[in-house]
């Protein structure tokens, strides 16, 4: 199967999101069906925002579509260079991702208490970077740019502590219908996208493939899942869901950038060569900003930094007075701003870039704020009516 593009086997990645999207939203019913059958209902908790318990673990049917895309994957003539014998990141992604699966669902039926669960994630990161996945190479921008080699130890608690960090960051922002799968969805075409450039720039540099096949992967099963989800919801993706994103995002984000050699990579303007370090934190920023001000806000006030509470950015979209999905498209539109944007740095020229990203913080902004400035001329136009 060919590609449009030298190095980069578009249609092959195409049919990865394709079968991971099919199989996702396949396997999601039947686990609803099966769910509510049951009687098997999360309860409703003091920070969910809504109000009747739905069935959960539609990680379930994520880690089933991610499954069989890799199996598909793995015998398509290209992406099969992104499996052993000639790279084991692959097998480390499928392991650590079965672990967190396992965790988020004992999670989902059982209620594990913060440290159990925290203890499972650092088993599957571990998992991960032990196998194969792991920061190698750290670029280091100052001067003329080098590349630091990094010793097993360093690395391995490097990804770790990366790893865990993203896994908790789309765990924490996973609050509303469709936010999680959305934001997912789009950090992982952000990192797709990069890989493209990866593939095309370096001409289909073998370390390319499997970040470009776990952001694909990645993609098609949350756009699988999407339907269920969106508001209103009939299946939430539970922990068993959230945290397997976030372990992909990090999978993704350290193989493309752990493992290639930045002074390798052509671009001259000091942006573009950090754009691979950049993308890594840009498709992931909103939740990760979310996630450290939970962990300061709750830590100051003496609560433990695993407390749930309704302070996160989606419950003060809803305070401004958006909609339950308007609130989850502003989070979308935001996250593309960031993510999109970093990566646009590799693409297109530092300053079409930059006045690009400028234009599209300036429409996030007025669509961010347009309930407060309604509000404002509504009292503007009754005080006036009134007086």
């Amino acid at each position: 199967m060919g590609s449009g593009v030298a190095g980069v086997p578009l249609r092959e990645l195409g049919l990865v999101i394709l079968v991971a999207a099919a199989l996702t939203y396949l396997t999601t019913g039947i686990i609803r069906n099966v769910m509510v059958r049951s009687g098997v209902m999360g309860e409703i908790r003091e920070r969910d925002v809504h109000t009747m318990p739905k069935p959960r673990l539609g990680g379930v049917a994520m880690f089933t579509g991610f499954i069989c895309a890799v199996f598909l994957a793995d015998q398509l003539p290209a992406l099969t260079r992104g499996f052993q014998p000639i790279t084991p990141e692959m097998s480390a992604v499928v392991w650590s991702g079965f672990a967190i699966v396992i965790v988020g669902v004992l999670d989902d039926l059982l209620e594990l208490d913060a440290i159990t669960k925290l203890l499972g994630q650092f088993f599957a990161a571990i998992i991960m970077s032990l196998l194969g996945v792991s920061w190698t190479l750290a670029y280091v921008p100052f001067g003329d740019g080098t590349t630091v080699l990094l010793d097993t130890f360093s690395s391995t608690i490097i990804t770790v502590l990366f790893t865990v960090t993203l896994i908790n960051a789309i765990n924490f922002v996973d609050g509303l219908d469709g936010l999680a799968a959305g934001l997912g969805m789009i950090g992982g075409g952000a990192i797709l996208v990069f890989s493209l450039t990866i593939l095309h720039d370096q001409g289909g540099m073998v370390s390319a493939y499997p970040p470009a096949i776990i952001a694909a992967s990645l993609v098609g099963i949350c756009l699988g899942f999407l339907p269920h989800n969106f508001e209103p919801s009939r299946i939430f993706m539970g922990d068993s869901g959230s945290m397997l994103i976030g372990l992909l995002l990090a999978a993704a984000s350290t193989s493309a950038s752990g493992k290639i050699n930045m002074s390798l990579y052509g671009a001259v303007d000091v942006v573009a060569l950090m754009s691979p370090i950049i993308v890594v934190f840009a498709a992931v920023l909103v939740p990760l900003l979310d996630l450290v001000m939970a962990v300061v806000r709750r830590t100051l006030q003496g609560r433990s930094p695993f407390a749930p509470d309704k302070m996160h950015l989606h419950h003060r979209l809803l305070s401004l007075g958006h909609t339950h999905r308007r609130v989850v498209l502003v989070l979308y539109l935001w996250v593309s701003v960031v993510a999109f944007g970093a990566v646009a740095f590799s693409i297109v020229p530092p300053l079409a870039a930059g006045l690009g990203i400028s234009a599209a913080i300036l429409v996030a902004l007025t669509i961010t704020w347009a309930p407060v400035r309604r509000a404002q001329l509504e009292r503007r136009t009754n005080a006036q009516t009134y007086s």
